[in-house]
Formats: structure tokens, sequence, C-alpha cells
């Protein structure tokens, strides 16, 4: 990994003339007042080796006569100068050869010289960066889509399934009716055939009452009609046997059964809708357990992809397209923790490069930057920060664009002091 061993700095911003020799590995603090250069260092770094679109908008410094000379020595043995009145870059290897920007571009991750940038994105643009720095991302946004789809199509079966249960249980259920609707024409038809039988009978009563007639007219008639009243007799004989066990059968529970049809089938209907309601929702509730199944399917793929990868620091993870370390989202990290995700990842994005630039780490209290610094030492990287402070955590002091060295001076982190 490529860092920063020596930079010399004159008439860039607020600067007047600063040198540093940043420690190889840790936490290199700028200190000093407001107003006094600190982020002008940073600036002129970054401009250094990420090139013009990191130039300042007024570089030299105001009341300056020189111009900005900028000078920084890299531990794979390049050279970078900016110096002259149009500032133009120069980059020496250890051959004597010239080289450029690109040369620059191989080792030099622009987050790294602008990591707050890094660290201002949303969560999920930081967990789109790691995703595409391990090689997982366009698979992970599949499964994700994926999931987001099974789950929105599940919260609509979920709704649908609550509310089929819900109209059901409030739906009439009815006792003692059939299951299926009365045919009122299978009434009407049997109501028919005892009209029927009914009116045959009342036929022979009335062939009964014709021959009694016929009957009493022969008497009269007697000696003319002997002999057709012995056929009649006989005939009255045989009609008096047929009618005489006639019964007529009543059609008032048929009526009844016919007036009320519709009151039955409509209880009928009634229980046919709940139990077709209750169906609908059991139908509903499976579909949902369906896709619950095949969401967490989905989510244990993608732990089990992101278990799989080659992450920059241990506990990193993606959960539902959020950036989390050891199970907490960004906002719940500590402020060591947020500079050593963002350190890890942006130089994952580029390993060749052992360096990042911090501006305004005075929010953080000592402990945090011990810790901090201990853990860069850790993973053999560099950092350059500055700090409104002028206190013995300083490696060096900016006052009126010049630097001095404190009064304590501390340019590494050791475990256990500070």
């Amino acid at each position: 990994m490529v860092k920063i061993n020596q930079l010399e700095i004159e008439n860039i911003k607020r600067i007047k003339a600063v040198k540093l020799t940043p420690t190889e590995n840790g936490l290199t603090i700028i200190g000093g007042k407001n107003g006094q250069g600190k982020t002008s260092v940073l600036d002129a770094i970054s401009w250094a080796l990420g090139g013009d679109k990191f130039r300042p908008s007024q570089p030299c410094r105001d009341g300056s006569v020189i111009p900005p000379i900028l000078h920084i020595a890299l531990s794979n043995g390049l050279v970078v100068e900016r110096k002259g009145n149009n500032s133009t870059l120069k980059v020496i290897d250890p051959s004597g050869n010239k080289g450029g920007q690109q040369l620059l571009n191989e080792f030099v991750e622009q987050l790294a010289l602008n990591l707050p940038k890094f660290m201002q994105q949303s969560n999920k643009e930081k967990a789109n960066t790691l995703l595409k720095i391990i090689g997982v991302g366009d698979t992970l946004y599949t499964l994700e889509m994926n999931e987001q789809r099974l789950y929105n199509q599940r919260h609509a079966i979920g709704q649908i399934a609550d509310q089929k249960a819900k109209f059901a249980k409030e739906m009439p259920l009815y006792d003692n009716v059939p299951k299926e609707p009365i045919s009122a024409a299978e009434l009407i038809r049997k109501q028919q055939e005892i009209l029927a039988r009914n009116g045959e009978n009342q036929r022979k009563r009335e062939n009964l009452a014709h021959i009694k007639a016929e009957y009493s007219k022969g008497i009269a008639e007697l000696e003319a009609l002997h002999k057709k009243l012995e056929e009649l007799k006989y005939d009255l004989d045989i009609a008096e046997k047929s009618a005489e066990n006639l019964q007529d059968e009543s059609t008032a529970e048929l009526e009844a059964n016919i007036t009320d049809i519709e009151n039955i089938n409509a209880r009928i209907r009634a229980n046919l809708e709940r139990e077709k309601a209750e169906m609908d929702a059991e139908n509903y509730k499976r579909q949902y357990d369906e896709l619950t199944s095949q969401i967490e399917e989905i989510r244990k793929a993608k732990t089990d992809l992101l278990k799989g990868a080659d992450l920059p620091l241990e506990g990193l993870s993606v959960e539902d397209g959020e950036l989390t370390y050891n199970g907490y989202k960004w906002d719940n990290m500590s402020g060591a923790e947020q500079l050593k995700v963002s350190t890890a990842i942006v130089r994952k994005l580029n390993p060749n490069c052992g360096f990042v630039l911090l501006d305004k780490l005075e929010q953080m209290d000592n402990d945090t930057l011990k810790e901090f610094g201990e853990w860069l030492e850790k993973e053999g990287l560099q950092a350059i920060a500055t700090r409104v402070s002028t206190g013995d955590e300083c490696s060096i002091i900016i006052e009126d664009g010049y630097s001095h060295e404190p009064e304590v001076k501390k340019t590494t982190w050791k475990a256990g002091t500070f």
C-alpha cells in the first residue's frame, strides 16, 4: 500500500509554510485553532494527488507573490510536485522518469482524499458501495427486488385474507336448514300429483252420484228397464266398492313449504356464502404462508451471499438494503466505528491506497481518537486528520499558516497510551 512519507506546502489557501512527516501507521492529527490553515493542508494534499478537480478556486494564499508549492514524497518512491504560476503536476518515479495523473490514479483512491464525502452518503448509498466492492451487488439487488415483490404481494393477500375472515364472521349462520337450496318446482310437482289424485277421487264421487241418479230413475222405469236396472245394480256395487276406502291427501304442508321456501333458501344461501367466505379466507391465508416461506428463503440466500463475500471489515453486512456493522445501522454506530467502516470500505475500493484524509475530528473525544488510532495501526493504515485543538494529541499545530510541533509531541498511537 502506498502512503505519504513527507509533505511540504507553501502559499496555498491559508498555508504559508507547512512541513509534515506523518506516522506510517496510525493517526496523524493536524491541530490548531479555527481559521489557521488546518483544512488547507488536506485540500493541498487532495489537489496534489487527486488532480485538478480538487484544485481550490483560489489556490494561492492572499497577499503572497510567490505561487503555490506542493511537494509530497510517497512510500513507493514517487515524488509529486506542483509549483509555479500554473501549478503544473510533475510526478517523478524512483528511476527519475516523469509520470502524470494517470500514474497517481492507479493507487490513489478519490474517496480517500475526501472520506467525509463517503460518510455523508445515505446508508443505502454506503451499502451499494460495499456491495459493488465485493462484487455481489447485482445478485443481491435481484434478491431484494424479488423479496420486495413477494412482500408486497403477501401484504395485499394478507389484507384480503383478514377482510374475508372478518366478513365471514359477520355473516349470519342458520341451524336446521338443508345444505342445498330447495327447488320450488319439485314441491309444486308433488302438489300437482296429489291434486291429480284428489281430482280422480272427485271424478269417482261424481260418477257415483251419476249412477245413483240413474239407479233412481231406473226404479221408476223398473218394469221397462229391469234388465238395465240389474246392470246398473252391478255397476253400483262395483262403484261403491271402488270408492269405499278412498281418502283425500292434505296439501297444507306443501303449501306451507312453498310459502316459506324463499325464507328457507335465503338461510341456505347465507350459510353457503359464509362457507365460501371462510374457504376464501383460508385460501388467502395459505397463500400468505407460502409467500412468507419464499421471503424467508430469499433472506437466507442474501445472508449466505454476504457470508461468503470478501468483506473489508469483519462484522460488516447489508440488511434491508442498508449498511450495518456488528448488527448496528450507521446512526447507531459510535464515531470510531463509523470511521473504521468508512476507512475499511474506502481502502477496499483501492487496496493500493494506504492512507485517508479526515477533516474536523474535534467532535470526537480522546478515547474515540485513541480507539480509532489503534485500529489504524493494527490495519497498517495511515490517516491524516485535522482537529480544532492544540493538545498533545496533535502531531503538529498550524498557527497563522505555519506549522510547529506542540509542546508535547505525539506522532504515533501506542496501545495503552495516548
